[in-house]
């Protein structure tokens, strides 16, 4: 990100052990004005520097989650007559998850079957209509020839309507047999119930409507949440580094592996990111397929950042972007810092390593998190 065109700038705070990431727009009260009268945009060095934890990268929010879920619908048609599972329940596949009263298929497969038999009937009746009628044609006067024709083609249409009949009510009894054989709904994998909705509790989330969904036990993946804005900076095959939000020494790496731009997602401005669009624009899902999922938990919120490949420190020393510090004078390096009279003033300060990969620089001396710098 070009702090010096910014007009937008990211405001990360950490507070009750969660991280909550915000976007502010700087505002006339925060402009600076140095002794050419020009307007100057500053901020806080809280806010630009890299602490080695949160950093100048956008940050994205994301939950872990299993790498594959089963959802079944519920047929409408029928009733469930027993419910043999709950939610939080582990189950293997092949396990009885509900199963349909079939009263109602019973009664309309025996309907279906006295239509059959009706439809066959009446197929067979016109068939001998159809005969009767050709042996009387034989035999009948040439005047009376066209009438035996025309009748002789109703039937014949009219038969053809009820083959399609029988055809139509054969296809109903197999579907009504199959529902009764199947009338017991098995799980297709091993995992955990994750909802049910049967209209007394929906999914946690309030977006999944099918009656059950199965989450797979086993390897995790992270889904993240990009704005339309972002999301042309992301790319699959992108490396990322995922930090637990509670402890920020925990980090896993990944990468994306999917980029969902043909879905959309709802913004949640508790788990925003920098870059974050709080206007109601459009979000895309990500998805991060981990190294390893070691000591991450199924549901647990994490943030991510792109890995940059940096393996320089940044635990110690203030680090800002080098674009930030005059270096003309290596003897000499500064900033241009807000003054207590509302100018901008030089401020020399100490440089210590450089990190060439992100562009920022360690400054030793010279200035606090609470001194405020032109960007």
């Amino acid at each position: 990100m070009n702090r010096k065109k910014a007009g937008i700038l990211v405001l990360i705070i950490a507070a009750a052990g969660a991280l909550t990431v915000g976007v502010i727009r700087m505002h006339a009260a925060n402009n600076k004005t140095d002794k050419t009268g020009e307007t100057a945009y500053v901020d806080l060095v809280s806010n630009l520097a890299d602490t080695g934890s949160l950093g100048t990268n956008n940050y994205y929010a994301g939950t872990v989650e299993t790498q594959e879920t089963w959802s079944v619908n519920k047929n409408t048609d029928a009733e469930v007559k027993d419910l043999k599972v709950a939610v939080g329940q582990e189950v293997k596949k092949g396990d009885a998850l509900f199963t349909y009263d079939t009263t109602k298929y019973q009664q309309d497969l025996e309907q279906a079957n006295i239509d059959l038999q009706r439809l066959n009937n009446e197929y067979t009746s016109m068939g001998q209509t159809i005969s009767q009628l050709t042996k009387e044609k034989a035999s009948a006067s040439a005047s009376e020839q066209a009438d035996y024709t025309i009748r002789i083609q109703e039937q014949q249409l009219s038969q053809q309507q009820k083959q399609l009949d029988i055809q139509s009510k054969q296809q109903d009894i197999r579907k009504l047999q199959d529902n009764i054989n199947n009338a017991t709904v098995t799980s297709q994998m091993d995992g955990v119930v994750k909802s049910i909705n049967d209209g007394t509790s929906a999914s946690s989330d309030g977006t999944d409507t099918s009656y059950i969904t199965i989450i797979k036990t086993g390897d995790y993946r992270v889904k993240g949440t990009v704005n339309e804005q972002n999301v042309g900076t992301l790319s699959e095959g992108t490396p990322v580094i995922v930090h637990s939000r509670v402890d920020d020494s925990k980090t896993w790496k990944g990468t994306i592996n999917k980029i969902d731009t043909e879905n959309t997602v709802s913004s949640n401005n508790d788990y925003g990111y920098s870059g974050a669009s709080s206007s109601g624009g459009t979000n895309y899902p990500f998805y991060v397929q981990l190294e390893n999922s070691d000591g991450l938990m199924l549901g647990q919120h994490v943030y991510m950042q792109t890995d940059t490949g940096s393996k320089v420190d940044k635990s110690k020393g203030i680090w800002i972007g080098s674009y930030m510090v005059d270096q003309s004078d290596e003897k000499h390096p500064f900033v241009w810092a807000a003054g207590k009279n509302g100018k901008l003033e030089k401020r020399e300060v100490k440089l210590g390593e450089s990190d060439d990969t992100t562009g920022e620089v360690q400054i030793t001396e010279g200035i606090t998190m609470e001194d405020s710098l032109a960007i």
